[in-house]
């Protein structure tokens, strides 16, 4: 275990956490706010430094980053900036319980979206912009940022890479690890400034254009306002932010394949067209369901819309209160939040590819029981998926299932009921942010206890990061001095 090149790694994410702040600490003077925000950022920034220059002072001799490293740079890089995140909140005073800030912060590192509190509007706007900074930041990684513009990558940092980008493989755009980051990283902050120009065109303030790109393209859902985007009343806007939640829902691999103008790729791409369909059949039978509440064909569309793809993407943003539908919409929803969108995207969930996958497995065991002793393999965009991938799909399967039954345990004893613990495991393991029942659109986590905002905070970490860095934490072994 290379625990000096770990201290050094997350030394320098510390550093780069200090840089993300100077801009905050800049907006309370742009808004002349109270003098103890300024203090607030600032000494966070000050605090953030020594850290930084504690853990890595002094570059390692050995620099070789491993499995086992890469996951726990990951895991500890993540949890550290939730907690120097959440100072802001703290020194102000506008959250006053560190265990509070540090979910909300959390929340908006891992795009979940999920709030404490009852009046976000209080909140000055150099706070309301950090807030939602930590969506762009979280959507893509920030250990991928690190790899983009840190110096000295190489090809052992995929280690690093496919510890903290969701889905069940990473793609590598070019050869370097270094220029495949920067690659997604510029891809990530074209479509983040296109949505704020068509979002600016629409009437909004530039703040609110781009606290609210933040939370799209980052597929994260921190509203600025009480009501979230229902508070514009817009349909201009709505179609603007929805759209660009389907978009951060798909693989950013795609993206660079149409800027190589490879339309085939993408247009044969399995996990994309499957992605678009349900997302078309949701929003079909979902319209057909409630369409005897709606007066007007196009208000019901567009609210529709929207909801499925804040849901779908694990966004978080709301227009109407989805809550309130009946039954079988919400069935849908909850379908929908489980599934996620498309492996290396922003959004959380399962995976589109993952149950792409093992949809194909189910159909091929059905046609092997009249064919038994018929070889059947999967494929995925025309490649047979490899017996190792297919094993790794499976096994993360069962484990997402354990996880999410001992989370809700976790939560149970102080629950009012089952519906009510399930929602809020569902919409923080998913990185949904909002669910149904007692975490509704309409609603948030400030009822819950100091031990289940704690639970749901790793609950949070554990989607964002699939599980496997957040548990080898918990493994003996990584705790043991090397022989």
């Amino acid at each position: 275990m290379n625990n000096k090149m770990i201290k050094y790694v997350i030394g320098l994410i510390l550093k780069l956490e200090a840089g993300f702040m100077i801009i905050p600490l800049l907006l309370t003077f742009v808004y002349k706010e109270p003098f103890i925000l300024k203090v607030s950022f600032l000494s966070t920034i000050v605090v953030l430094l020594m850290a930084s220059f504690f853990l890595s002072k002094k570059s390692p001799e050995n620099t070789k980053i491993f499995a086992k490293e890469g996951l726990v740079i990951v895991a500890l890089s993540w949890i550290a900036l939730s907690a120097f995140g959440a100072l802001p909140f703290v020194i102000s005073g506008k959250i006053s319980s560190f265990i509070d800030a540090f979910f909300e912060v959390v929340s908006g590192f891992t795009t979940t979206g999920a709030s404490i509190l009852t009046n976000v509007e209080a909140l000055d706007k150099s706070l309301l912009y950090w807030r939602s900074f930590t969506h762009l930041v979280g959507g893509m990684g920030v250990l991928v940022l690190a790899l983009a513009i840190l110096p000295k990558n190489n090809n052992q940092s995929l280690h690093i890479m496919k510890a903290e980008v969701p889905g069940p493989t990473v793609g590598k755009l070019v050869a370097k690890m270094s220029y495949n980051s920067r690659i997604l990283y510029m891809i990530y902050l074209f479509i983040t400034g296109t949505i704020v120009v068509f979002l600016l065109l629409g009437g909004m303030s530039l703040f609110d254009a781009v606290t609210h790109a933040f939370g799209t393209v980052g597929t994260g859902g921190f509203g600025i306002k009480n009501t979230s985007v229902a508070y514009y009343q817009s349909p201009y806007i709505e179609y603007v932010l929805g759209i660009g939640m389907l978009l951060c829902g798909m693989n950013f691999n795609l993206f660079y394949a149409l800027l190589l103008k490879n339309f085939k790729q993408v247009y044969k791409n399995e996990e994309l067209r499957f992605y678009l369909s349900v997302v078309g059949l949701s929003i079909l039978f979902i319209c057909i369901n409630i369409y005897p509440s709606y007066d007007s064909v196009s208000h019901l569309f567009r609210d529709v819309f929207f909801t499925v793809s804040s849901v779908v993407t694990t966004t978080g943003f709301s227009t109407a209160d989805f809550d309130k539908w009946p039954i079988f919409s919400k069935t849908i929803l909850l379908l929908l939040m489980f599934m996620g969108g498309c492996a290396g995207s922003t959004a959380g969930g399962f995976k589109v590819s993952r149950v792409v996958v093992l949809f194909k497995s189910a159909i091929n065991e059905f046609r092997r029981v009249g064919t038994p002793n018929r070889v059947f393999s999967i494929k995925m965009d025309g490649k047979i998926i490899s017996k190792e991938l297919f094993g790794s799909i499976g096994t993360y399967l069962i484990l997402y299932i354990t996880v999410f039954f001992v989370l809700i345990l976790c939560i149970a004893p102080e629950s009012p009921d089952f519906a009510s613990a399930f929602s809020a495991v569902s919409a923080t393991f998913n990185n949904i942010g909002p669910g149904l029942s007692v975490v509704g659109p309409t609603c948030n986590y400030s009822h819950f206890s100091d031990f289940n905002k704690i639970v749901l905070s790793f609950s949070m970490l554990l989607g964002r990061l699939e599980i496997f860095p957040i548990l080898i934490l918990f493994s003996p072994s990584l705790y043991q001095k090397n022989r």
